[in-house]
């Protein structure tokens, strides 16, 4: 009986090593488009980072994802292998193409295509929290990005090169963008590793009986980040250089004041729907918007449209989504017709 009970455990290793690979870009495509940091060090300070944001603040993110769409008395052993299969496979794609994704949005739909075939999809939080949470946070990361880039950043820069060169050659401004990068791992912990733990967290507590918010909760939860968050980081080094070229290399080249800028713009929304109100939300599209906005103050809106992989990107963001969702939708109805669920 044991054994069963790994399948999807299993399956939420293998989500996790494709979210490791998206989730790479967003957190360090900054600072390794500004040539600050070696690749190969990524993966494991990512990983690191991944785990105590989980840890410290993630709690919020996994309860909404477990039991806000799809009620968690419909999560059991079949349940969460087809929901965390649908969203591997539709990351796993992204990845192939280096297209970083939002594995929130492939999540959210991959629970919901089950939820509306069991007619028992929850639209509350859905429709009135999530999904605009979805357009809002871009929407912020570009302008915020571009009020900065533009009133702040571009004036000022000529006149503090000369103090930026200077940091530069003692390391100082290359330690304080790594660091940026760091923090944007840790808000990458504290909301999108839910979308590979909350399944088996809700599969674990039905099983075992245990109650929300009590001791032997937060026990299972952290056992179940721990096994999770190191696969983060080895799909960080399996997958994680497509992704890094295309957002880090491919959209334009920054400074560290911009690098570090980007970091703390994305992560610090995270962050906040993340441990303010526990939503899901895409990191990656906030994170190309900032780019996409300090470029456009940098080089004008005509090359970053005519010289960038961004139709590419928006057009993945858009198939992945729709991948996870007809994928469970169709596994679902295959699993009733064979008595499973």
């Amino acid at each position: 009986m044991i054994s069963i009970y790994i399948i999807p455990l299993l399956v939420a290793m293998f989500l996790a090593i494709n979210m490791g690979g998206s989730g790479t870009a967003p957190s360090f495509s900054a600072a390794y488009g500004a040539n600050l940091i070696r690749r190969d060090l990524i993966p494991g300070l990512f990983g690191l980072f991944v785990f105590a944001g989980a840890v410290i603040a993630g709690q919020k993110v996994i309860l909404t994802v477990g039991d806000d769409v799809l009620p968690s008395e419909h999560v059991g052993i079949t349940m969460s292998v087809i929901v965390l299969g649908s969203v591997g496979l539709a990351l796993f794609f992204s990845n192939l193409l280096k297209v970083p994704q939002s594995t929130s949005q492939a999540t959210i739909f991959a629970l919901a295509g089950p939820a509306i075939y069991l007619d028992v999809l929850q639209t509350q939080r859905l429709f009135f929290e999530i999904i605009p949470t979805w357009f809002i946070t871009p929407v912020l990361a570009f302008a915020v990005a571009y009020g900065f880039g533009r009133f702040v950043y571009l004036p000022l820069h000529q006149k503090i090169r000369p103090f930026l060169d200077f940091l530069r050659k003692q390391r100082a401004l290359s330690w304080f963008v790594v660091g940026t990068s760091c923090y944007v791992a840790f808000a990458i912990g504290s909301n999108n590793i839910a979308n590979a733990a909350a399944p088996v967290m809700v599969m674990a507590r039905n099983m075992l009986g245990v109650e929300t918010g009590s001791a032997s909760f937060q026990l299972l939860m952290l056992i179940v980040v721990f096994m999770l968050a190191p696969m983060f980081g080895i799909g960080s080094s399996l997958l994680g250089n497509r992704v890094l070229q295309t957002t880090g290399k491919g959209i334009a080249q920054f400074g560290p004041l911009g690098a570090s800028y980007i970091a703390i713009i994305t992560a610090s929304i995270l962050l906040v729907s993340s441990v303010w109100r526990g939503v899901p939300t895409s990191l990656v599209q906030m994170n190309t918007a900032a780019i996409i906005a300090l470029a456009m103050v940098k080089n004008g809106s005509g090359q970053i449209w005519t010289n960038t992989p961004l139709k590419r990107i928006f057009i993945i963001w858009i198939i992945s989504p729709l991948i996870a969702f007809t994928l469970s939708l169709l596994l679902t109805w295959i699993a009733t017709l064979w008595g499973i669920i």
